[in-house]
């Protein structure tokens, strides 16, 4: 499974969060696209229209597991993905942004 680090994301970065809404709202990487993992196979076509057509899809939830799951998928669909390592716990860790469903500083749940 292609994976990354927290710390080699860059702004502009395209990233997939697949948390569940309760944990969005909480805290999530301002401009990242949230499609919960129970249901991305239906929200599948959220994702095709807003990824980069070239771009690489970075894969996010609360410390690894889920983001996996959906990065091997689209691996196998063709799509260029790859898990981001600890997720937002490692995401907060680092002192990276967290935003919550108001816009206002967020935190990991």
């Amino acid at each position: 499974m292609p994976t990354v680090e927290v710390t080699d994301l860059k702004d502009g970065d395209f990233l997939l969060d697949v948390r569940e809404n309760d944990e969005w709202q909480a805290g999530h990487a301002e401009g990242a696209l949230h499609i919960p993992l129970s249901e991305f196979v239906a929200r599948y076509g959220e994702l095709t229209e807003a990824a980069p057509q070239d771009g690489r899809v970075h894969v996010i939830c609360r410390s690894g597991g889920r983001s996996a799951q959906v990065a091997m998928y689209l691996v196998q669909q063709g799509v260029d993905a790859v898990n981001v390592d600890g997720g937002m716990q490692v995401w907060a860790a680092a002192g990276r942004p967290l935003v919550d469903a108001e816009g206002e500083s967020g935190f990991v749940l």
